[in-house]
């Protein structure tokens, strides 16, 4: 059998344009808490969006406040240097002034100009006092999230939707493939010590044994459900996979869950192996582990960057049924933030001239990474997004579609062809290329679908995140029935 490369008729479902902050590349990168929270902070819940206020604000907050709003001030000025004087050590040691710079300009280009401050509001938890600074930019409203320490130095700075912009992100409706009186779910842990994982076991009603799915995830520090914007696209194939009697396990990231305990020291030595394939491994083998599973039949499926690790994860599990690749990168990372950050910039027409040296400076940084001369000496910030030059030298040479040819196990590469983040013409292209004429191999592209495997019209953009919607139904056929015939 050769490899089956197949295109599906147009989908019809459409979307309402909203804006969200793009979910960032990386744990490591400017709007990421793993790297922006330098001494421990507290955490949201999986899922939460919404920390309950203090009312009213004590003394020490009357007096944090305008610390935080005259931060906010500083960093619509450009005056990076004076936003960083009350950092911590830490936190200035994670976030120098030139990544400070770079996590805001990175902010405008996602959300457009920053037009007022709209408000405060306030918590204290786990001994650590917290503004947020809720503001309105030209396509978002962005909560500016400062943590202060005991000292009144600030040691964690988070930026994520304001509650303006997620209107529906709690009130999650199934979609209407998803059966909710064929599964059940129970809370797991993936791991155990440090790094341990909460996460849901979706388990179909019968007695089994099933075939079942782990969930690995994009970049930046995901929920289990993967959750961006009102949209939830783990929790949709969880769903939507057990109502055809596969189960899914999904699980909090590392970087989300643990952010606190990410040093700069820790971070420095951070690769792909510790961010994601570690606990993809764990996950899987805690599933050949659990009762009413088909131990033989453990898939893994990852979406983009879990997508662009998945032939790893294979490479060190053969005992995997088979990998599901959704909107992997074949291209270097590199040269994908880069024709990302240009991409988004012909969003708004004719670039500024603050945009054309942006990418002057990001070409100059993807350079270093190509440099033979790169080592675990270079400044992060010299690099791309300030990631750290170990997971830059982790990554050299990974050609994921080359490994992935090396395979024996079935392989399913799936690829939405409004995809502006992981492109058809690109990064499938390479898939295509690698894995023609391999007998285990399955390729197809989607017409109308984006990142998230939702359906959509006209350019593509990072606005359509924030529409409500759900993983394509033909998505959840497709995968489920190739499941079952492996």
């Amino acid at each position: 059998m050769k490899t089956q490369i197949i295109t599906t008729g147009q989908n019809s479902h459409t979307l309402l344009v909203f804006t969200v902050l793009l979910t960032c590349l990386l744990a490591l990168s400017a709007c990421g808490p793993a790297s922006a929270t330098a001494t421990p902070a507290p955490t949201l819940a999986p899922g939460s969006t919404t920390l309950a206020p203090t009312t009213p604000p004590d003394a020490g907050f009357q007096e944090l406040i305008p610390i935080a709003q005259t931060f906010v001030d500083q960093l619509v000025q450009g005056d990076f240097a004076a936003a960083g004087s009350r950092f911590t050590a830490a936190m200035t040691s994670a976030m120098p002034t030139a990544k400070l710079k770079d996590t805001w300009q990175q902010l405008l280009l996602q959300t457009g100009a920053f037009q007022k401050q709209l408000g405060t509001q306030t918590l204290e938890l786990k001994g650590y006092k917290i503004v947020l600074v809720t503001c309105q930019f030209e396509k978002a409203v962005i909560d500016v999230q400062v943590t202060f320490d005991a000292q009144n130095r600030i040691g964690g700075l988070f930026f994520k939707p304001g509650q303006a912009s997620l209107p529906t992100l709690q009130a999650y409706a199934a979609p209407a493939y998803v059966k909710s009186a064929s599964f059940t779910e129970r809370e797991v842990t993936v791991g155990s010590g440090t790094w341990a994982l909460p996460g849901t076991l979706t388990l179909p009603e019968g007695p089994g044994p099933f075939p079942a799915v782990v969930l690995v995830h994009g970049s930046g520090p995901n929920d289990r459900d993967e959750t961006i914007g009102p949209n939830q696209l783990f929790r949709d194939l969880a769903w939507g996979l057990a109502s055809q009697s596969i189960a899914v396990l999904r699980y909090d990231k590392r970087t989300l869950v643990h952010k606190a305990q990410f040093t700069p020291e820790i971070i420095a030595r951070l690769t792909l192996k510790e961010e994601t394939i570690d606990d993809a491994l764990l996950a899987a083998q805690l599933l050949r582990q659990t009762p009413g599973i088909d131990p033989k039949h453990v898939f893994v499926l990852g979406h983009s960057l879990g997508a662009t690790a998945a032939p790893r994860i294979g490479q060190q599990d053969p005992a995997l049924a088979g990998l599901i690749v959704m909107a992997g990168m074949t291209i270097p990372f590199e040269d994908e933030i880069l024709r990302q950050i240009i991409y988004l910039n012909s969003l708004t027409g004719t670039p500024s001239a603050a945009q054309r040296a942006d990418v002057e400076t990001l070409k100059t940084q993807v350079a270093r990474v190509k440099d033979p001369a790169l080592s675990e000496q270079t400044p992060a910030t010299d690099l791309p997004l300030g990631i750290t030059p170990a997971y830059w030298l982790d990554l050299r040479g990974y050609q994921p579609a080359e490994l992935a040819k090396s395979l024996t196990m079935p392989i399913l590469v799936l690829q939405g062809e409004r995809d502006y983040q992981v492109t058809p013409e690109l990064d499938y292209k390479g898939w295509q290329t690698a894995l023609s004429g391999k007998a285990n191999a399955t390729l197809k592209l989607y017409p109308g679908l984006n990142h998230l495997f939702i359906s959509g019209t006209g350019q593509p953009n990072p606005q359509e995140y924030n529409s409500v919607g759900h993983v394509s139904p033909v998505v959840i056929e497709d995968i489920a029935k190739w499941v079952k015939q492996n």
